[in-house]
């Protein structure tokens, strides 16, 4: 290995420390409370070098967000290729794969939600904002392909693929955000799924003929 090649894998090793090291400080104190000296000294470094890797507090909340839509990227396109599955199945197996990402890191994920509809994306460099929108771009478009393979065989209603995709994925964060919000009243119950479950099954009646 060259010392090039080996202070690339040293500074990606260094970038993955501090987001490791963010994603603690997020969980514990929130995004408002925590600052970037928190997050430095769960890191062990200076807070100085947080900003050669990450240019604000923002920056690097979002990087924490580009996991997990690479891992949703994966499990939608292994449903859109799973060809012995009719259309019905097709919606059963979307709605475990949401699961799924919900269960891979549910603070990553209504971090997400919270980033997609915030003034923060402003804040954003330029490739990070790239790669955030090309992801979820990405996902959507998988969604519409999938809807819209039901819409031609006839199986579901005559509508627009890209509207069901963003009425699909609403639902699922709408849901998952209202159910973490009213934990704040009561955390011992944790109605989510049982939620979810039925708010997909109304959906799945809605647009199946």
């Amino acid at each position: 290995m060259g010392i090039k090649e080996r202070k690339e894998r040293e500074k990606e090793r260094r970038r993955q420390q501090i987001i490791v090291a963010a994603k603690r400080i997020f969980s514990a104190k929130g995004f408002n409370k925590a600052t970037m000296e928190d997050i430095a000294e769960e890191a062990e470094i200076s807070p100085g070098t947080i900003y050669i890797y990450f240019k604000n507090k923002d920056e690097l909340y979002a990087s924490l967000s580009i996991r997990i839509l690479q891992h949703l990227n994966i499990r939608l396109e292994h449903v859109k290729n799973q060809n012995n599955l009719n259309d019905e199945q097709r919606i059963a197996s979307l709605k475990d794969a949401l699961y799924d990402i919900y269960d891979f890191d549910p603070l990553i994920l209504i971090n997400l939600f919270h980033l997609q509809s915030s003034e923060s994306l402003k804040n954003l460099s330029p490739g990070l904002l790239s790669e955030i929108k090309r992801l979820s771009q990405s996902s959507l478009k998988i969604m519409s392909d999938i809807f819209s393979e039901g819409i031609s065989t006839g199986v579901f209603i005559k509508a627009n693929p890209n509207a069901l995709a963003d009425i699909f994925w609403a639902l699922f964060s709408g849901v998952i955000l209202w159910e973490e919000s009213k934990k704040i009243i009561d955390n011992k119950k944790d109605f989510l799924k049982p939620t979810l479950d039925i708010a997909f099954d109304i959906f799945r009646q809605g647009i199946t003929k």
